[in-house]
């Protein structure tokens, strides 16, 4: 071979060496942030990376709303995000050498079918925020950032909506006019007292989303707004959904509590079955929205109008939907309309404005009425009440409203309370009133909160596989001493309410996971429970011994009790719980660390050694499945309470201001 080949071929690999090198150099990541109309992240959207017609990684966004593709080659490329209840947005992005600035996609309302197209800026030129089309009716914004987006102001067009930005750090709270319940701590029982323990289910999330509003404007909740049942609840869990051939299933465990190693910890799980897709019945949905005064702020009615302008563009023309508006009086805005008129109710939508004072009771009465009128047999018949609760003309006592809507649900037309607001919102009645209907309870605390309840979780929010579900546990006095179930204060029922079907208890939907816990103290060990003086004037009757008396290791047996949607007789399914701890327990440890959030928000007399630190490392280690992020915003939840709680007993309070 003479020189000149020899050149040849050391000048083919030297070119050949450049040009794999300059591609691996060229590899970078992609990475942006969705978010939503008022500029909050948005959790468990679709991001599909295309090159062309060929799909280069596809990924879902994280709970702070954030994706990322790895080693990206340069190029020609389209980012198209997804996601239920808002417009399909595709971003075109040319990938040079260098990484390009983290993209800030904001999503429309609107159906996925619809389509919105912009060009982020260069990466190699000079940020540039990209201006793009309005939403449904002009107004609402969107499109892509290549910077972080501003504070979002006041927005118009139909559903358009503006939040504050929270701003974490202890300040001193405004006088707190909003009104919940009074919680009287669940105490330890001794079983040779008590070995029946009852309660009603409870679905309602609300407190949840009330909690994370708090945290997230900066400050602690109230004791009696954390509802310990309500924040393990808002969590799903894969129990198995069938127990005995039921239409709910019913999983157990045990291990050692982490809060008091001296005790232990008994999970009960029950799960309604899953929806089948696409296998939603017809709706027949009438909404009741308070459009009073003091529902004009962005996140009262101008939320509400968003979140229904969302579940309108997954409505069929099976489906029914009716408008009834109350303040000083009560009208019909929209009478039974085909669910499948899209902009004919989001025109009525958009024009509804806040103002008056509020006849709720009127307006409930007018709603049961067109739900009737239009009632689907094997449908689904509910009246939405969104509201922040605040009843203050016409049928003002609670016990009356309450009467009312017990009368409704006789006729199998439910009641779902939407409550939104902060400092009037009026938590208690709302609850009631959701418990009282046979429907559930759930705060709207932002646009994301909204479409989980009415979009991605409707199945579960409006179609009841299950009601009057009742649970009662057998302690064995044997193996337990003392137990205390955590929360479900005000859902407790007598013993003998457990086998009256008269008596009314919680519903489950399609998919609803129901969580219980029982702290458990062995024989033997002090629970701190108070004794009885001796009778003076009588002995005490001595209990009678069982006509067969059965040994058992076990620790309890756990009872449920439950209706088909449209029956009026109980059934029954039993499960043994063996007195061993669970080999694996799959579920328990991310429960507990929920529960123990809950009793530090609380302060519970019963947090013994629990600490923020415990409850973090505990939600982490049993994080498990994430698909749309809640449990990782959890996370994150437990380490801003333990901030503010540092902050709320550290800090000077003319520094607090």
């Amino acid at each position: 071979m003479d020189m000149r080949h020899v050149t040849r071929a050391l000048l083919v690999g030297f070119l050949v060496l450049l040009v794999t090198v300059t591609g691996r150099a060229a590899d970078v990541a992609v990475r942006g942030t969705v978010v939503d109309p008022a500029g909050s992240p948005i959790p468990g959207a679709t991001v599909e990376l295309r090159a062309g017609t060929s799909l280069a990684g596809k990924t879902t966004t994280a709970a702070d709303g954030g994706f990322v593709f790895e080693n990206v080659a340069g190029g020609n490329y389209e980012i198209r995000v997804t996601l239920t209840g808002f417009r399909q947005t595709v971003v075109r992005i040319a990938i040079g050498s260098a990484a390009p600035q983290p993209l800030t996609v904001k999503l429309l309302i609107g159906s996925v079918s619809e389509t919105v197209t912009v060009d982020a800026a260069s990466p190699v030129a000079a940020p540039v925020a990209k201006a793009v089309p309005g939403g449904v009716g002009g107004g609402m914004g969107g499109g892509v950032r290549t910077a972080p987006p501003p504070a979002p102001a006041a927005e118009g067009g139909r559903g358009g909506y503006a939040f504050g930005v929270a701003r974490p750090g202890y300040v001193v709270p405004a006088p707190e006019t909003a009104t919940y319940g009074p919680i009287d701590e669940n105490k330890f029982r001794r079983v040779t007292d008590q070995p029946l323990s009852t309660f009603s289910i409870d679905v309602d999330t609300a407190s949840y989303a009330n909690v994370r509003r708090f945290l997230n404007e900066g400050r602690l909740p109230p004791a009696d707004a954390v509802r310990v049942e309500e924040l393990i609840n808002y969590f799903h869990f894969d129990y198995p959904d069938s127990t005995q051939g039921a239409p709910l299933g019913v999983a157990t465990e045990v291990a050692a509590c982490p809060w008091n190693s001296r005790h232990k910890l008994a999970l009960i799980g029950i799960q309604a079955r899953r929806p089948s897709p696409g296998k939603i019945p017809p709706r027949n949905l009438v909404f009741l929205l308070d459009v009073s005064g003091s529902m004009a702020p962005p996140e009262r009615l101008p939320l509400i109008k968003t979140a229904m302008n969302m579940l309108v563009e997954t409505l069929r023309a099976e489906d029914r939907v009716a408008i009834v508006t109350y303040a000083g009086s009560s009208g019909v805005a929209l009478p039974a309309t085909r669910g499948d008129r899209h902009g004919l109710i989001q025109d009525v939508v958009s024009s509804l404005n806040a103002g008056g004072s509020t006849n709720g009771g009127a307006g409930i009465q007018l709603a049961y009425q067109l739900a009737s009128e239009s009632f689907v047999k094997g449908g689904i018949n509910r009246v939405i009440l969104a509201t922040d609760g605040d009843f203050n003309v016409g049928v003002t006592s609670l016990n009356e409203l309450t009467r009312m809507i017990e009368e409704k649900r006789a006729s199998g037309v439910f009641l779902s309370v939407l409550g939104v607001g902060n400092d009037n919102l009026k938590d208690a009645t709302m609850e009631r009133l959701a418990d009282k209907g046979n429907g559930n309870y759930a705060y709207l605390d932002s646009l994301t909160e909204a479409r989980r309840v009415l979009v991605t979780e409707a199945a579960s929010t409006l179609v009841t596989v299950a009601k009057d579900v009742k649970v009662q546990v057998e302690f064995n006095p044997a193996t337990v001493g003392a137990y205390r179930l955590v929360g479900y204060e005000d859902r407790r029922l007598k013993a003998r309410d457990f086998n009256d079907d008269a008596k009314d208890a919680g519903e489950m939907g399609a998919g609803h996971s129901v969580t219980a816990l029982y702290e458990i103290v062995p024989p033997g060990e002090d629970a701190g429970m108070p004794g009885v003086d001796p009778l003076k004037y009588q002995r005490p009757a001595r209990p009678q011994p069982p006509t067969v008396p059965v040994p058992s290791t076990e620790l309890m047996t756990v009872k449920l009790r439950y209706k088909p949607a449209d029956g009026d007789r109980s059934s029954l399914v039993t499960i043994p719980v063996a007195g061993r701890d669970t080999a694996s327990p799959k579920h328990l440890g991310f429960a507990a660390a929920v529960a123990e959030f809950g009793m530090l928000l609380r302060g519970s007399e019963y947090k013994a050694d629990a600490t923020w630190a415990d409850a973090a490392r505990l939600a982490a280690a049993h994080r498990g499945e994430d698909p749309d992020g809640y449990r990782a915003e959890f996370v994150r939840l437990v380490d801003l309470a333990a901030a503010l709680d540092r902050q709320r007993t550290t800090t000077p309070y003319a520094s607090r201001r």
